[in-house]
């Protein structure tokens, strides 16, 4: 049930320009052929592989092609693939790939995701990636997750496509006896994404309250910001308390945390709220500060934490069993700079999506189960692309779906274009969010407005 955002800027006066942009989100096409990749190991049953032709099959998918190959044998089955894609020649609707193995044997998935993230027949295009693998000594079997996919898909062809896969993970963890388990997507789509046949634009359904996380308790925030040398941080931090206070969490700052620190706060963050008398119903734990090369957050001291040790400490916290727990990371994942591409050659996409005119290489993939990292987020003297974007579209809407709101986060973020201090040449930044929240999280009740 943790959720993890992680990426690389202007609030109340510009509200109103944030909730004409909600009013226009993007919303991918998917009019133009939509093809799909079933890639499995020989250990594979064929009843795992039956399941996932039935879910692509509901989608009404125009092609599926079915390969079977050794895991290292993967990343050359996806070469073939991504060349049978460019010379199709016309522009795709969306790619769904789906990469079956035993577990342990998908070691580097991310070489796989950007295998096809970079072919040019698909700037612009969704990339939906589907890792499965079986649990540990035991053959892959389809499992609650894909059955449940399948129904949904046939039952509810016009959810988007976030929306259809909380609920798929609600449903795998409520069928899990004994042992919550769920699956956990990352995502740096741009627009809603709807696979069924349905008008793209036609008005969402409205979820019923049952679907909704319970957000009528108390609600605790915790920022930890490096300030010393991270020029415009204490912006992010101004803009983000005033946010969290806004919104009702009761909210604890520290500022130039070390290492050490990073840890021991969430350790007493997590002490206190397991020793409170009312109930808790949301965490939001905010980390800010300069980043390493293998995504690990430096502390004031220059030593290095690992963020999962920090989501991990939380997700034992026995008052929040249930509920939603919120990361915010703001910080650098590596040295690579994105420049963008253009995807000129892709007129219908502009009638669509709205966009730039040049994207992210690494945006519009959707993967459930897999690893993204390695990039550097941009911040300047008025703070970071990502905290003040943050800010204004949630200020600008906080009834709506936080995972809705976060990939409108991830658009206007994706349509910037920077000047790092690097170069002269302009850089793209693009966010990747991790959910695997089993309801919608609304994060202001309507009678709280």
């Amino acid at each position: 049930m943790a959720f993890l955002v992680s990426g690389t800027l202007r609030v109340a006066a510009q509200v109103a320009d944030a909730q004409d942009s909600l009013g226009r989100k993007g919303k991918y096409s998917v009019q133009g052929p939509r093809v799909a990749l079933i890639l499995s190991s020989p250990e594979v049953s064929a009843s795992a592989v039956a399941v996932l032709e039935g879910v692509f099959q509901t989608l009404g998918l125009e092609s599926c092609w079915r390969r079977e190959a050794s895991v290292r044998d993967f990343l050359e089955e996806l070469t073939g693939f991504r060349e049978q894609l460019v010379a199709h020649g016309g522009p795709l609707g969306c790619i769904l790939v789906a990469l079956v193995a035993p577990s342990g044997q998908l070691r580097q998935p991310q070489k796989l995701v950007r295998e096809l993230s970079g072919c040019e027949a698909l700037w612009g295009c969704p990339k939906v990636f589907f890792l499965l693998s079986s649990a540990p000594g035991a053959d892959p079997e389809p499992g609650a997750f894909l059955t449940s996919l399948c129904e949904l898909c046939g039952r509810c062809p016009h959810w988007s496509l976030l929306q259809l896969l909380t609920e798929v993970f609600f449903r795998t963890a409520e069928e899990s006896s004994g042992v919550i388990y769920c699956p956990v997507l990352r995502s740096s789509l741009r627009g809603a994404l709807c696979l069924g046949n349905v008008e793209p634009w036609q008005p969402e359904p409205e979820p019923s309250p049952s679907a909704q996380y319970d957000m009528s308790g108390d609600r605790a925030a915790l920022l930890l910001a490096v300030i010393r040398d991270r020029p415009g941080a204490q912006h992010d931090v101004d803009a983000l308390r005033g946010l969290c206070q806004a919104l009702g969490f009761e909210t604890t700052l520290r500022t130039d945390p070390t290492a050490q620190a990073f840890q021991e706060e969430l350790v007493q963050f997590q002490e206190r709220l397991d020793t409170r008398r009312s109930p808790v119903n949301c965490a939001l734990v905010a980390l800010m500060a300069h980043g390493g090369p293998q995504g690990q957050l430096l502390g004031a001291d220059g030593q290095e934490v690992q963020p999962e040790a920090l989501v991990q400490e939380l997700s034992r916290c026995r008052a929040l069993r249930g509920c939603p727990k919120i990361f915010l990371l703001q910080a650098c994942r590596g040295r690579h700079r994105d420049a963008g591409m253009g995807p000129t050659a892709l007129p219908w996409f502009w009638r669509w999506l709205w966009a730039a005119p040049t994207t992210p290489s690494h945006a519009d993939v959707l993967q459930i189960y897999a690893d993204v990292q390695g990039y550097v987020a941009y911040r300047d003297e008025k703070g970071s692309d990502f905290i003040q974007m943050l800010v204004e579209v949630l200020r600008a809407a906080p009834r709506r779906d936080l995972l809705e709101l976060l990939t409108e986060v991830n658009r206007q973020v994706c349509e910037l274009d920077v000047l790092g201090p690097d170069c002269d040449e302009h850089r793209k930044a693009c966010l990747e969010i991790r959910s695997s929240l089993r309801h919608r999280l609304c994060l202001q009740l309507p009678s709280q407005c």
